[in-house]
């Protein structure tokens, strides 16, 4: 087996994962730009990816696989950190701003623009939250400032100068939760962990329009196969981003449906036009079959005029007019005619709308002449690499967990439980669980051993205990221990009679003769002759997860008279008896005399935590806790939703 290196720190691998294929990229920064050292592409077999978005989990992963092998062999790196970008299906976007007050004469610094910057995501959060038609939960991708002023004059940074007033007015990106947790679970399925993630039009601009020529108002159009995905600039900053759902899928079943063939033919066929006069496949009914280019031509024309005009309305739109100029990028931009239907379609001189491609080499270069690096289908993925490699993602909300960076998706307040849900934990790591009890009868009497008592979860905000529902700030450094479950019970026979038992012994009517012989749940142990010594301590000894106990109310009785002589005092209860949201609540006590905490109440809350929606509130006697509080008799507990 051939030992790798370990991918080092500044060592970027980007993936691409596109309708039609994935493509991945490695290569680090040097001397103020990219440098590519491999690439890496293959094609889906089959439609694992519809319009962008992740269908088949496993079928992305495999794939994902292999271009990863394939990189790691060539470079003899163990690949193992991802950066990746989502597409633009479905996102919304929404512009926040926010203004801090100045110390006058005091530089600002990069903490103050990430207060400024934060600030203004937040906003942007606040407006999305308000729109009442949202249809289901939105998570922030990604951002981009569109403007800094100091004293309201715009500057495109605040670093460094003084003044009485900073103002940030920011774009902010937003998917549903399910098109960014399919792409995290495909790089878990495929062994890879997402160290950064970006939003692909974000990314694509980041390669195809420097940020030198953003002074310029240009449009940028990523055509896939699933979406286009759109981004504007002017004044030196992106202004907006949105997508369309047509894309080349809509050329390659058009011709699908004009010539009777199966996808893959008519993915060969349609890129066929720029290389050959006349095409030959095979069509559905095994049939040997050719066209001309220009025929195939005619029958896409319909398709692509929709294609362009789609794209140049959402353009017009976001842009409120048509821009100086047009770039074209992906694999659907190769298509010819595409560009002149696209100029027409939004007034422009077909001469200002060009492929991608010609501005890649401010930001990126290879020693390797084999990578034509100018290809406008690596716009996405080289953006993915320069965003991640050049440090261009920003991210003003940062918050560690375990001493890594946790991942994000914001859309307001985050708590705890909203982090570690999503990196991974469930409500299992939260609780752990008691060990399976072992019962068995033993001459008609049945006997119960207890497992082992789970080993609450730690949880600390910079090294304070703190409860589930605390919640986050940017900077915040979490532990988290997991909770850990206890040892189920394990006995054998000899743990059972004794270990000086000689007699014979009936194991659900079969005689056994090994005394080490290993007792399972419900066993039917019958003694024959001979004494047997019950182990005492464990036996008889209450369920693992007992039924909770209603206390009633006391009941209050006339005064008596003492007797003549003190009665005994009555033995210590056995019982935890507390309130637990307000009604008499009691638990046994734990057969090896542990406490109880707080985590072992939440069963009895009523609260799925399975399925959670919103936080839950946690005290004891008035004061928020975490899991691992220590409940004691007659405390006051409260579980329930906020």
């Amino acid at each position: 087996m051939a030992k790798y290196k370990e991918q080092e720190k500044d060592l970027v691998f980007a993936l691409d994962i596109g309708t039609r294929s994935i493509v991945g990229i490695v290569g680090r920064p040097e001397d103020g730009r990219f440098k590519v050292l491999a690439i890496e592409s293959e094609e889906h077999r089959n439609r694992t990816m519809l319009d962008g978005q992740i269908d088949d989990i496993g079928g992305v992963a495999a794939l994902a696989k292999i271009v990863t092998e394939r990189l790691t062999k060539k470079l003899g790196v163990r690949l193992k950190r991802v950066c990746v970008a989502a597409a633009g299906r479905a996102l919304r976007t929404q512009r926040g701003s926010f203004s801090m007050e100045l110390t006058e004469n005091v530089p600002i610094t990069l903490n103050e623009i990430s207060q400024i910057e934060a600030g203004a995501v937040s906003k942007a959060e606040e407006a999305l939250q308000e729109d009442e038609n949202l249809p289901r939960q939105f998570y922030l991708i990604g951002y981009t400032v569109a403007q800094y002023r100091l004293d309201n004059y715009p500057l495109t940074t605040l670093l460094n100068h003084s003044g009485q007033k900073a103002e940030g007015d920011i774009v902010a990106t937003f998917l549903p939760g399910e098109v960014v947790e399919s792409l995290y679970a495909a790089m878990r399925a495929a062994g890879l962990q997402v160290s950064s993630i970006t939003l692909e039009p974000i990314a694509a601009m980041n390669a195809a329009i420097p940020a030198e020529i953003r002074l310029l108002n240009l449009a940028l159009v990523d055509i896939g196969a699933g979406t286009s995905d759109i981004a504007i600039c002017k004044d030196g900053s992106v202004v907006g981003y949105t997508m369309v759902t047509q894309a080349g899928d809509e050329i390659t079943e058009t011709i699908m449906r004009a010539f009777l063939v199966d996808f893959q033919t008519a993915e060969q066929m349609k890129r066929g036009l720029d290389t050959e006069q006349v095409i030959s496949y095979t069509n559905i009914l095994g049939l040997e079959e050719s066209v001309s280019a220009e025929e195939l031509s005619k029958a896409i024309e319909e398709p692509m005029k929709r294609l362009a005009d789609a794209i140049a309305h959402q353009i017009l739109e976001l842009n409120s007019g048509a821009p100086s100029a047009l770039f074209m990028a992906g694999g659907g931009s190769k298509l010819n005619g595409l560009q002149e239907k696209t100029a027409m379609c939004l007034g422009m001189d077909p001469k200002r709308v060009a492929l991608a491609g010609s501005n890649f080499s401010k930001s990126v270069f290879s020693e390797d002449e084999k990578l034509e690096l100018n290809n406008p289908e690596y716009a996405t993925p080289l953006g993915i690499a320069v965003s991640a490699g050049m440090g261009l993602l920003n991210d003003s909300y940062i918050v560690y967990l375990n001493g890594e960076r946790a991942k994000l998706f914001r859309n307001g307040t985050l708590t705890i439980w909203d982090i570690l849900l999503m990196n991974g934990y469930s409500y299992s790591d939260l609780m752990g669980r008691t060990g399976k009890s072992l019962s068995v009868t033993v001459d008609g009497r049945r006997i119960n051993f207890r497992g082992e008592p789970a080993t609450p979860a730690v949880l600390r905000i910079n090294d304070k205990d703190v409860p589930v529902t605390a919640i986050v700030h940017t900077g915040d450094s979490i532990d988290f221990i997991p909770a850990k479950s206890g040892v189920s019970a394990e006995k054998t026979l000899a743990d059972v009679l004794g270990s000086d038992y000689t007699g014979k012994v009936l194991l659900n009517n079969q005689e056994v003769t090994s005394m080490q012989t290993a007792l399972h749940q419900g066993d039917v142990i019958l003694t024959l002759e001979g004494k047997a010594e019950i182990s005492k301590p464990e036996a008889p000894a209450p369920e693992a997860v007992p039924e909770p106990k209603i206390i009633p109310a006391p009941v209050k009785e006339e005064p008596k008279q003492a007797p003549a002589q003190a009665a005994p005092l009555p033995a210590p209860s056995k019982e935890l008896r507390i309130f637990l949201n307000g009604k008499p609540f009691s638990l046994k006590e734990k057969s090896n005399g542990d406490p109880y905490y707080l985590m072992d109440l939440l069963q009895y809350s009523g609260i799925d935590f399975q399925n959670l929606d919103g936080p839950v509130l946690m005290e004891v006697n008035g004061l928020e806790c975490g899991f691992q509080t220590v409940v004691r008799s007659r405390d006051s507990v409260i579980i329930r939703r906020k």
